[in-house]
C-alpha cells in the first residue's frame, strides 16, 4: 500500500468511527427521552426515580457533546440543529 492510499484508507476509517460516536449519541438520547416519557406519571416509584434520574443526566450530558468544539471536531454537522431535530422528535423541551 502506497502512502496516498494509507491516509485515504485510514482517513475513511477515521470519518466512519466519528459518524458512529454521532450516530450513537443519537441513539442515547433518544433511548433517555423514552425512559423520561415512561417514568414522567409515576414519580412515587423509587427504582422509576432512579431510571428517570439517569436518564435526565443522560440527556444533559449528550446535550453538552451535541454542543461542544469535539463535536464539530468530530462532525460538519450543526450540532443545535441536530439537537433541535432531535428534540422535535422526542418531545423534550429546551
Amino acid at each position: 500500500m502506497q502512502r496516498g492510499e494509507y491516509e485515504t484508507t485510514h482517513g475513511v476509517g477515521y470519518e466512519s468511527l466519528a459518524n458512529a460516536v454521532v450516530e450513537q449519541a443519537a441513539h442515547d438520547y433518544r433511548s433517555a427521552a423514552r425512559v423520561l416519557a415512561q417514568t414522567a406519571n409515576d414519580p412515587d416509584s423509587i427504582s422509576k426515580s432512579l431510571r428517570r434520574y439517569h436518564a435526565l443526566r443522560g440527556v444533559k450530558e449528550i446535550e453538552g457533546f451535541f454542543r461542544s468544539r469535539w463535536f464539530g471536531t468530530l462532525t460538519a454537522i450543526d450540532g443545535k440543529w441536530l439537537l433541535h431535530k432531535l428534540r422535535r422528535e422526542t418531545r423534550i423541551k429546551a
